[in-house]
């Protein structure tokens, strides 16, 4: 899986913590090998982001990507669940 970052979310990732970064680049190293992977529980979104998809980072935190070809995605987004979804 390729994947592409918007400058959104660029600009988001950097204003995470420290070891948040750090567990984002870790699951971005498993969706890349296994965008399959059930630690991800990647599902698809409603609302405003329908058509778009989610995987966790953490309990709390998730990047929002959507597939702009079949095995390329583009990182959209990326915070608090409650940041999000608000």
């Amino acid at each position: 899986m390729e994947i592409i970052s918007s400058k959104y979310f660029v600009k988001q990732y950097k204003k995470l913590p420290k070891d948040i970064q750090n567990k984002v680049d870790k699951r971005l190293e498993i969706f890349m090998l296994d965008n399959q992977n059930s630690i991800l529980n990647i599902h698809g979104l409603r609302g405003m982001y329908a058509g778009k998809y989610s995987f966790n980072v953490t309990a709390d935190y998730r990047v929002i990507f959507a597939y702009v070809e079949e095995d390329v995605a583009m990182l959209i987004d990326i915070g608090s669940h409650s940041k999000l979804y608000s």
